[in-house]
This record gives C-alpha cells, structure tokens and sequence, in this order.
C-alpha cells in the first residue's frame, strides 16, 4: 500500500495531479485545500490514501497528515465514500471540520455540498469523540503556530488532563491558551495547562 510519494509535479489540477517518482507517474485525487499549497513545479511530497476496490486502485494524495486521517475517518462512516470526503475536505478545512464534528455543528456540516441533515447527524455521533484530538491539535496549531510533529504531544496532554478528571471542554482551553514554544516537551505543556486549570 503507498502511504506517501516524493516526486516530480508532473501536472496538477483543481481534481487530480501527477507525481513523476523515477520516470514513473502516479495520479493522485486531491482536495482543493491540498491544490493551493502546490507549488507550480518542482519536487512534491504528499500523503496518500490507497483505496482498493474490486475494479480499481485508486490513489489520493493530501498536503498533511491530519488531512488525510480526517479522509480516513470521513470514509469509515456508512454511506461516505471517496467522493463526498473529497468534496467535504475541499469545502471546509481540517481544523474547521474537525471542530464542526467534535462541537455537533450541524449548520457548518450541511453548508458542505452532499451533506444533508441525516448525513450530519450521523457523521457526528460517529466522529465526535475520534474528531476531538484533530480539533484540540488544530486549534493549539493556529494559536500558537507548533507544528504537526508536535501535535501527539498536544493528543496526550489533552487525554491526560481528562483522566485526571477536568471537562474536555476546561483542558482544551487551557492547551489553547498555552504561550508555549513549539518543542515545549509533554512534560511542560501538562504542568503549564495545570497552572492554568488550578488558578
């Protein structure tokens, strides 16, 4: 299964592209979000979905790894496939996605073209709780600018101060507002989100 390409933009799309790895071309679906970051030429390297089917192998390739397990999760729902996850990614960005799912944002999930009412109910009783550690990830990302290598971090330390037993909705605002550097060890984001919790 290919997990991830490094090559040569052969051609590219709004829909699709080519990435020329060693003189061979894969085609890969992508969403608009991962279009805007391509660069007109030059080297690429993206994250991929292999989707098998019976008839087809078909290959989709996303700007970051978040992206892709939020296409992950889309897929796993009853009666979301390919399509409508690309739809979906390409309508709406990661971190707005993840936090519409994990807060039952039902008005942001039908905006989205091929979702309907029944459609969001459904993604969010099945995606709510795996949608929170995108959703926490993504909002410490945009406030603080640490980058996705450190994201696990963030997942821990979210899960932590749940076991100790503050809300979801109390831990995720004091990661939030966390002033940290962005290779603040584990350690450091769970006694400052402590300091912050215990005032």
């Amino acid at each position: 299964m290919i997990a991830l390409l490094t090559g040569q933009l052969a051609y590219r799309s709004p829909e699709q592209i080519i990435i020329d790895v060693a003189g061979v071309g894969y085609r890969l679906q992508i969403p608009l979000s991962t279009f805007y970051t391509l660069p007109e030429e030059g080297q690429v390297k993206l994250q991929v979905y292999t989707h098998v089917k019976e008839d087809a192998i078909n290959l989709f390739g996303f700007a970051s790894t978040t992206e892709k397990d939020l296409f992950t999760l889309l897929i796993s729902v009853s009666g979301v496939g390919p399509k409508l996850a690309m739809t979906t990614l390409s309508h709406i960005p990661s971190r707005d996605l993840a936090l519409a799912l994990c807060e039952g944002d039902i008005p942001r999930l039908v905006a989205i073209p091929g979702i309907g009412k029944k459609s969001a109910e459904r993604l969010i009783l099945e995606l709510q709780d795996k949608a929170k550690a995108y959703a926490i990830s993504a909002e410490i990302t945009a406030t603080t600018g640490t980058p996705s290598k450190h994201e696990d971090f963030h997942r821990d330390a979210l899960s932590a101060l749940i076991n100790l037993g503050y809300k979801e909705t109390l831990a995720r605002r004091a990661l939030m507002n966390l002033p940290l550097a962005p290779d603040s060890p584990l350690e450091d984001i769970l006694k400052a989100a402590l300091q912050v919790l215990l005032k």
